[in-house]
């Protein structure tokens, strides 16, 4: 009698959303290396190896080295052909791993002074969106985030733009950086802002800070989404609340090892989210910094975590459900996702 051979089906097939990716971050290494010499930027060896750069945030000195890194490859974006290019290729990885919508993060603030200011900056970043959903095929919108280092009210002006650009692809608000700097309720006038203008509240929280700083994300700035989330794992009540709500959290296994969140793969606690109802959103976060895309997330969760192809769909399928994506897409990524398990 012959013996029965599991397949798998392929990951790069399955339909699905990423609703978590940072701008610069997603920035291809052989991009990195090319706009540089471009632009006469000295990159450090940790940016030109080949290899992801060592890293480990839960300290203050090791976050002060990520965020130097990260500065240094957004100091190579200076010019509207740099962010088309940047936006174009993210776009064409995605595809390349099956997702079908993208909500892309960025901070305008941070490229505005090379871009000609914040609102010019915002519409060349749009426009190139734009361009690259329609060249790729891949439905794109962009989620506008304060920066927590900064004060308040650069977040409230950037909520009021976030809100001006809403009907050109802006879907969402959210507050990025060290969750352990600054109160969530710091921005709660920023987010009140964003959500009466009908954008997506989407913070940063539960990553580098604990559970507390997710009830802070759900209390202070009613958060629809939260970025990370992992750390709620180690509340069950906080993980039944956000069940009940339906709040999707953005979770990136291999950024949470990498930054020293956990320690190996094993100890993201993808199984108890996933078992406690809670939607989730599998994201690669900074690509460029840590070395994985999106379908890398789904094999972390099939090789590592021991999901089945049925539940891999379900969580294609949360992340549809959690994204700003219009109906027609969701609907139609949604199909695609039973037509991968049929």
């Amino acid at each position: 009698m012959a013996r029965e051979v599991r397949t798998t089906r392929e990951i790069g097939r399955l339909p699905k959303a990423h609703l978590h990716l940072h701008f610069t971050g997603s920035m291809r290494p052989s991009t990195l290396l090319e706009l540089a010499d471009k632009h006469g930027v000295h990159l450090p060896e940790a940016l030109t190896s080949g290899e992801p750069p060592k890293l480990r945030a839960t300290d203050e000195r090791g976050w002060f080295r990520f965020q130097r890194l990260y500065d240094i490859a957004r100091s190579c974006l200076r010019t509207p052909e740099d962010i088309q290019r940047l936006v174009r290729e993210a776009a064409e990885e995605d595809a390349a791993d099956g997702s079908g919508w993208l909500e892309i993060q960025v901070d305008p603030t941070s490229y505005a002074p090379r871009l000609g200011g914040l609102i010019p900056t915002i519409e060349i970043i749009l426009d190139a969106v734009h361009t690259a959903s329609r060249d790729t095929g891949v439905g794109m919108a962009v989620v506008i985030a304060a920066n927590r280092m900064k004060h308040p009210l650069d977040a409230r002006t950037l909520a009021r733009l976030a809100v001006r650009y809403a009907d050109r692809g802006v879907v969402g608000f959210g507050l990025s950086n060290d969750e352990r700097r600054g109160l969530a309720r710091d921005f709660d006038r920023a987010f009140a802002i964003a959500r009466d203008g009908g954008l997506l509240a989407a913070p940063h929280g539960g990553e580098l800070a604990g559970p507390a700083s997710v009830r802070d994300c759900l209390d202070d700035l009613h958060a629809e989404r939260v970025g990370h989330g992992v750390r709620a794992a180690e509340d069950p009540r906080l993980l039944r609340r956000l069940a009940d709500k339906g709040v999707t959290c953005e979770v990136c296994p291999a950024s949470n090892v990498a930054l020293g969140v956990y320690d190996k793969a094993e100890d993201v606690p993808l199984r108890t989210l996933f078992d406690a109802g809670v939607p989730m959103a599998l994201g690669a976060d900074d690509p460029l910094l840590f070395g994985s895309r999106l379908a890398a997330q789904y094999d972390i969760a099939r090789d590592v975590h021991g999901f089945t192809d049925e539940e891999l769909a379900e969580l294609a399928r949360q992340s549809v459900r959690g994204s700003r994506a219009p109906k027609e897409v969701k609907d139609r990524l949604l199909g695609g996702v039973d037509t991968w398990l049929a």
